[in-house]
């Protein structure tokens, strides 16, 4: 099939105009992949982190130091990950991950020792939490620019109900049936679900499908110069944000994987815990659909600022916590802070540096905060052992959040020149598109 052929596919005869953008269909597959990053992140290994201690009678210190190496070494799949999908494209790099993180998921399950769980924990965090998550993150990217705002949103909607469906189920799972059959269980999803989706629908870019980019545009001959990965690493406005994604994702990750310990310090139980899960949760989804939507009538950069003032409000009330109705608040703050900086650090890099070298920066910035979600629970494990309490990590992780979010507000983004037929203008890209 042609590229005519194939553009006929999706366009009305009679007008002219498409009737179905292509790039939706790669975002419902985009968003299944992130769910799929489940067993490679923090709140994943939560859900089996008790069972497991038990099972194979290691203490948490130890655990949280085999997460750290393990996810320190994860972290370095972010950068040949971005290049080979700006390469081969999302399609290829897609399916394989997914095998291989289904494989990985399969061998953790039958895992009886130190030395097997390390190298299984390594593997599911570079190719779940690193890889897949840089795959899913370009492939949205590379599809929509005009609408990549409102496409994150949906994005995130979809992320948010998947996770919603996920962390429950996995958890029962867990609950009834032991963490290995449960985790076994998702290894076998991801092999016979999502990489044979991921083969058969996903398309790398539109041009492939003889597509513009993001639908019929009024501006099909003026676009932006996209930003090359050293201009974007060398900007202060890709440190701001990685930074701060980083710290959201060092707190996230500290919390989510001893947020049973840290309630159950407060007097709270197993159920609590799962309650407060699905809460922040499900307003994280809402606040990345909100985010999204306050994205294309604000600035990036304010919007940021308010999430890390969210989330520096959560920290602060963390160890005042008494209550089951500050439990509720404590999630909610964290869920709406989550739902704000994820739906940021989804869109921010290909709003703010182009589509040409995505795959590359986000790896850039993916791997930072994988490095960050790498220390969050040891610090937690290390406080904990040194002063009975986590509350003065909270204390300093909340003075660190305001100064980053003030930075947010404030930063200045690049300049990307705007090339069209008739003449070469400077525009910054600062500006929210609709």
């Amino acid at each position: 099939m042609n590229s005519e052929e194939r553009q006929a596919r999706f366009s009305n005869p009679g007008t002219g105009r498409k009737t179905f953008y292509y790039g939706w269909a790669n975002l419902a597959v985009a968003a299944l992949a992130m769910v799929g990053t489940l067993p490679g992140r923090t709140q994943g290994l939560g859900l089996i982190t008790e069972p497991l201690l038990v099972d194979l009678r290691i203490d948490r210190v130890t655990y949280a130091t085999i997460n750290l190496w393990a996810t320190l070494v994860g972290a370095t799949f972010c950068l040949p990950c971005g290049r080979l999908t700006d390469r081969f494209g999302s399609r290829i790099v897609l399916t394989t991950i997914a095998l291989a993180l289904g494989v990985t998921v399969l061998g953790m399950s039958w895992t009886t020792g130190a030395i097997t769980l390390c190298l299984a924990i390594t593997l599911t965090r570079g190719l779940g939490q690193s890889a897949l998550s840089v795959v899913s993150l370009a492939l949205v990217g590379k599809w929509f620019a005009r609408r990549l705002n409102s496409a994150m949103a949906v994005y995130s909607l979809l992320v948010g109900v998947g996770f919603i469906a996920a962390f429950p189920a996995v958890g029962y799972a867990v609950v009834r049936t032991g963490w290995r059959p449960a985790w076994s269980a998702v290894g076998w999803v991801l092999i016979l679900v999502l990489a044979p989706l991921a083969w058969l629908m996903v398309r790398s870019v539109p041009e492939d499908e003889g597509m513009q980019l993001d639908g019929d545009s009024e501006d099909r001959h003026v676009h932006l110069v996209d930003l090359s990965t050293w201009e974007a690493v060398c900007s202060p406005a890709f440190w701001v944000f990685a930074l701060s994604s980083s710290v959201f994702g060092l707190v996230y990750s500290g919390i989510s994987l001893f947020n049973q310990s840290i309630l159950e310090q407060r007097g709270f139980d197993a159920a609590t815990y799962h309650i407060v899960l699905v809460i922040s949760t499900m307003l994280g989804l809402v606040a990345n659909f909100v985010g999204g939507w306050l994205a294309t009538r604000w600035s990036i950069q304010k919007l940021m600022g308010v999430g890390m003032g969210v989330l520096a409000t959560a920290l602060m009330a963390l160890p005042q916590v008494r209550t089951f109705t500050h439990v509720v608040l404590y999630g909610i703050a964290l869920g709406v802070s989550g739902g704000v900086v994820t739906v940021v650090f989804f869109s921010v890099w290909g709003q703010v540096f182009g589509r040409s070298h995505l795959g590359r920066i986000q790896g850039c910035a993916q791997m930072l905060t994988v490095f960050a979600s790498a220390v969050g629970p040891l610090l937690l494990a290390e406080s904990l052992r040194h002063s009975g309490s986590y509350n003065l990590i909270f204390q300093v992780l909340a003075v660190t959040v305001v100064v980053l979010g003030i930075a947010c507000w404030f930063v200045a983004v690049p300049y990307r020149e705007v090339r069209s037929q008739s003449a070469h203008l400077c525009d910054p890209i600062s500006e929210p598109s609709a």
